[in-house]
């Protein structure tokens, strides 16, 4: 048991020492300035998404929202979503040490 536990950790290390050895070149001089205008992309997305359902709500009533509606909804949600997993796995990467942040 102790020798699959020094074998797991070393794969972790080899695992951010890849990850860290490939992601942070991409990006030597980022910052945290760098990195806001992506967040508020991501901002940006919820907002209109959020809007898209408040806007048919308003529209709709009581009434089911019509297939197009749904559909740019649907997109927007997609969009969204993307957004958010990108956003996230740069997060990770900081998080992880794959990539320095200049504060």
């Amino acid at each position: 048991m102790a020798d699959n536990n020094r074998l797991l950790l070393e794969l972790e290390r080899k695992i951010t020492q890849l990850n860290r050895d490939t992601i942070n070149p991409v990006f030597p001089d980022i910052g945290v300035d760098d990195i806001a205008p992506v967040m508020s992309m991501v901002a940006k997305s919820r907002a209109a998404y959020l809007k898209e359902l408040f806007d048919i709500g308003q529209i709709s009533g009581e009434d089911l929202p019509s297939p197009e509606q749904i559909n740019k909804l649907k997109q927007l949600r997609e969009s969204y979503e993307e957004l958010v997993h990108a956003s996230q796995a740069l997060e990770t990467a900081i998080q992880r040490g794959y990539l320095d942040v200049k504060i």
